[in-house]
């Protein structure tokens, strides 16, 4: 059997992400794009009945990281999501699939945006296999609802890890 694994053409295994990932936003001093990386994963599980993505920053100084994009419902057999699959509208996502709140705020994902100085910080994008065909969920629910939801029917999980960091 095949390994369950996740991997971006748009940077190198824990490597830098580049500018396109970083936030857009003047308040936290950023002006990046804001783009979504195109993510591809094989191999879920035989028994994968829905899948979810995770974008969390263990490094962020909040005391509990920071989570940058949550999408569930996303339909077994999908093998990846496009670049900019992330935007607001979620018109790229397949369908069927929800993205919840990030802890911007906001719908969709919300790129980097480490303080500026501090050391490369992590951001750990995770594709998790999940023995349920939908969570109930809306773009209203919080990302600690629907994580906490995603971790009771996870059956497997595969990892990606880029840095970021602003000089």
């Amino acid at each position: 059997m095949a390994d369950f694994r996740l991997w971006s053409d748009d940077f190198p295994s824990n490597g830098f992400m580049p500018k396109a990932q970083e936030f857009d936003d003047r308040a936290f001093g950023v002006d990046g794009d804001n783009v979504s990386p195109a993510l591809q994963w094989d191999a879920p599980p035989a028994d994968t009945q829905s899948l979810a993505l995770s974008v969390y920053d263990p490094d962020a100084p909040t005391g509990s990281g920071f989570w940058h994009w949550v999408v569930v419902n996303i339909p077994p057999d999908v093998r990846s999501l496009a670049r900019n699959a992330g935007k607001a509208d979620g018109s790229l996502l397949p369908q069927g699939a929800v993205q919840v709140r990030n802890d911007y705020g906001t719908v969709g994902f919300g790129g980097a945006a480490p303080p500026r100085g501090d050391k490369p910080h992590r951001y750990i994008f995770r594709v998790h296999a999940l023995k349920i065909a939908q969570l109930p969920v809306t773009p209203e629910t919080t990302n600690a609802v629907a994580r906490f939801m995603t971790h009771l029917n996870e059956v497997d999980s595969t990892t990606y890890v880029g840095l970021y960091e602003l000089k």
